[in-house]
């Protein structure tokens, strides 16, 4: 097998693993449904926590499973799941859970695992998965792209690529995303989604290692010196990570380059928090636009 980094092994006489030996930390807290008679939780959930924290791995290197591994032409299937316990979770507690992919074989990975309270180790764990064909679950080599994309993102780089231009030049990146999120998830009427001002709007859209379009936004100069983002959309099951974050910080850094001194854009009340988080402030009253309620936004660029 192809070793990522150097496992830290829970053995007498070898350090245990530190919650710093993770790039990727989930955070989750613990339910009442998920303590047992002794008030700990119980031992069986902690599985649960590893596989939810394996699901937000791949939105964190920005792979929509379903999708990602359609194209990759193959599914994970768990070979081997250990566990080790060190100390108990409690109710109302603050669990962080760190996954790593540690090393790769032909066809199978393993995924190291630690669950924290703090800096305090509760539990160790260990999954091992095969890259099988879904309909026969065969083994079958691992792709080299999904290879390269858990070597770079183990290794510190990053999992994604932004391309800026025109709506001919995005439109087909741009387009299927913006469909898939407001028209079909969120209902907006078709004919609402498209306008005139994608013709002369500047474009960013988020891909991954795959060439997926992960997350997208536009440009826009209602007037002199004033930019406005629109039209910002994330897959929806990578959302809470950074792709909004990066959308938003390419187009902002595009109109402080053309000159523009400040930045507004209409949010949706939902994402209000989102926005406020990048520095934005609230103006005016709420108002609804496609059915649904936004507020207007502005941030100074100079």
């Amino acid at each position: 097998m192809t070793q990522l980094n150097h496992p830290t092994m829970i053995d007498k006489g070898t350090p245990k693993m530190k919650r710093s030996d993770f790039r990727f930390i989930h955070r989750l807290r613990v339910r009442w449904a998920e303590i047992d008679m002794q008030k700990i939780v119980f031992n069986g959930h902690y599985l649960t926590y590893l596989d939810t924290a394996v699901t937000a791995y791949w939105s964190r290197i920005a792979l929509p499973y379903e999708s990602s591994f359609h194209l990759l032409g193959g599914e994970l299937y768990v070979k081997k799941a250990t566990l080790e316990y060190h100390a108990s979770a409690l109710m109302d507690d603050d669990l962080s859970i760190g996954m790593k992919c540690s090393k790769m074989g032909k066809s199978s990975m393993v995924f190291e695992a630690g669950i924290f309270r703090g800096d305090k180790l509760l539990i160790s764990g260990e999954l091992i998965y095969v890259f099988a064909d879904p309909k026969t679950q065969t083994s079958k080599p691992i792709p080299d792209v999904l290879r390269h994309i858990l070597l770079i993102y183990e290794a510190g780089e990053s999992v994604v690529d932004v391309k800026t231009g025109s709506w001919s030049e995005l439109k087909s990146l741009a387009s299927p995303l913006r469909y898939d999120v407001f028209v079909t998830e969120q209902e907006i009427d078709p004919e609402l989604e498209w306008d005139t001002l994608d013709e002369t709007a500047l474009h960013a859209v988020v891909v991954n290692k795959l060439g997926q379009p992960v997350a997208t936004g536009r440009l826009l100069q209602p007037q002199p010196h004033v930019a406005q983002i629109g039209r910002m959309a994330v897959s929806k099951s990578l959302r809470g990570g950074s792709l909004g974050r990066l959308v938003v910080s390419t187009l902002m850094e595009k109109a402080k380059q053309r000159g523009d001194r400040q930045l507004v854009l209409h949010a949706q009340c939902s994402a209000e928090g989102f926005y406020r988080r990048l520095g934005f402030t609230a103006h005016g009253e709420i108002f609804q636009d496609a059915g649904i309620d936004h507020i207007e936004m502005q941030i100074s660029l100079v």
